[in-house]
C-alpha cells in the first residue's frame, strides 16, 4: 500500500484516485479551485467531468497543495498540459529528493518545444519524473472498462513499482525506458485528431478517417524517431493505438472540438462548447514548430494548423491534402 497524491480534480486525475483507492492505497485528491474541492467533498461525484462515478469517503480531497504531496510515496500529476509549468512552479518546495511524479497529461509547450516530463523537470529538478499514456479515455477508466497504458520512467525500477501500483485486474500496464517516445505520439495524436474530428464534421466517411490515421501516425513516427523516440512505440499503445482511440471516440476532446470546426464553428467557438481543455490545439503550433525545426514533412500538422490559426477552410485543406504531388507510401522500400 502507498500514499498517493492526485494533483488535478478533473476527470482523468479523478478516475486514476479511483483505481488507486481500488487497488489499495491511500490516495489524496488536490485542486486549485476551492469551488472545486467543495462541491466534490458535498457531493462525492464530478458531475460535470465524470458523472454518476461516486468517490468514496476515504479518499480525502483538498486545496492544500503542501499536504497533498509531503511524505507522499508518489504524486500523479493531472493538470491540464497549459498548466503543467506553473503547477510544477507551485509544487517544487514541497517535492522531496527522489519523489516520483507520474505526468498523466499530454502536449508539448509551444515557446520552448518541451515535452511535459521536461517541463516538470525543469520547475523540479529533485524529482523522479515518469510518464503514464496510453489509449485510456477516463469516462471508461472511471467505469472500471478494461483499459492497457504504458509507463515510461528513467528506471526499471520506478516503472515496474509504479505498474505494480497501477495494475488492476481492469487496467493492465506495460513498462518501457522510451519517455520521449511515448510524450510525442500522446501529444501530437491529438493533432491528427482534430483533422479526423473535422473530417466527420464534413461528413466524409471512414475511408478518410482511415487515411488520417495513418498518415497520421507516419507524421508522427518520423518526427518522433528524429527526436530521439523509438519506432517500436509509435507502433504500440502510446502511438497508433492512442492515436486511434483519439480519433474515433466519442470521449475524445481533441475529435469533438474538431467535429465541430468541420461543422462551421470557430476554433474558439468549439472549445467553449466542449467545455474542457482542448490539448491538440496547444499542441498544433509546437508540433508545426518542431517539424520545421527537424526537417520532417507533416502535411497533416501543416493544414490543421492553417485551419486553426490562418483561417483556412476545412474543405480545401482536405482538398489540398488529396491533391498533393503523387508519390510512394514509403521510400525506403526498393523496387525489385
Amino acid at each position: 500500500m502507498s500514499d498517493v497524491g492526485v494533483l488535478g480534480a478533473g476527470s482523468w486525475g479523478t478516475a486514476l484516485a479511483l483505481l488507486l483507492n481500488k487497488n489499495g492505497h491511500n490516495v489524496t485528491i488536490w485542486s486549485i479551485d476551492k469551488n472545486e474541492v467543495e462541491m466534490l467533498n458535498t457531493k462525492r461525484e464530478h458531475e460535470s467531468k465524470l458523472p454518476g462515478v461516486k468517490i468514496p469517503q476515504e479518499i480525502v480531497i483538498t486545496n492544500d497543495l503542501e499536504s497533498a504531496i509531503t511524505g507522499k510515496d508518489f504524486l500523479v500529476l493531472a493538470v491540464p498540459s497549459p498548466f503543467t509549468r506553473s503547477t510544477a512552479k507551485a509544487m517544487a518546495p514541497y517535492v522531496a529528493e527522489g519523489q516520483i511524479i507520474v505526468d498523466v497529461a499530454k502536449g508539448i509547450e509551444e515557446t520552448t518545444l518541451m515535452t511535459l516530463s521536461e517541463q516538470i523537470f525543469d520547475e523540479i529538478p529533485q524529482a523522479n519524473v515518469a510518464v503514464l499514456s496510453g489509449p485510456s479515455h477516463a469516462e471508461e477508466v472511471g467505469r472500471g472498462l478494461p483499459t492497457i497504458v504504458v509507463i515510461g520512467a528513467k528506471t526499471k525500477e520506478t516503472a515496474e513499482y509504479l505498474q505494480e501500483a497501477f495494475a488492476s485486474p481492469v487496467f493492465r500496464v506495460y513498462t518501457s525506458p522510451d519517455i520521449k517516445g511515448i510524450e510525442l505520439g500522446g501529444s501530437l495524436k491529438n493533432v491528427i485528431a482534430l483533422a479526423a474530428g473535422m473530417a466527420d464534421g464534413m461528413g466524409y466517411g471512414d475511408n478518410t478517417k482511415a487515411a488520417l490515421i495513418t498518415r497520421g501516425i507516419a507524421e508522427i513516427s518520423r518526427l518522433g524517431v528524429k527526436m530521439g523516440g523509438k519506432l517500436e512505440t509509435f507502433a504500440g499503445l502510446t502511438g497508433i493505438g492512442d492515436l486511434i482511440v483519439t480519433c474515433a471516440s466519442v470521449h475524445s476532446r481533441n475529435r469533438k472540438a474538431g467535429y465541430l470546426m468541420g461543422q462551421g464553428k470557430t476554433m474558439q467557438e468549439a472549445m467553449d462548447e466542449v467545455k474542457m481543455v482542448v490539448e491538440g490545439v496547444y499542441s498544433a503550433k509546437a508540433a508545426w514548430k518542431l517539424g520545421r525545426e527537424y526537417d520532417v514533412s507533416m502535411p497533416i500538422v501543416d493544414e490543421v494548423n492553417e485551419i486553426l490559426f490562418e483561417g483556412k477552410n476545412a474543405r480545401d485543406a482536405v482538398n489540398d491534402l488529396m491533391l498533393r504531388d503523387n508519390r510512394s507510401e514509403h521510400s525506403a522500400l526498393p523496387w525489385n
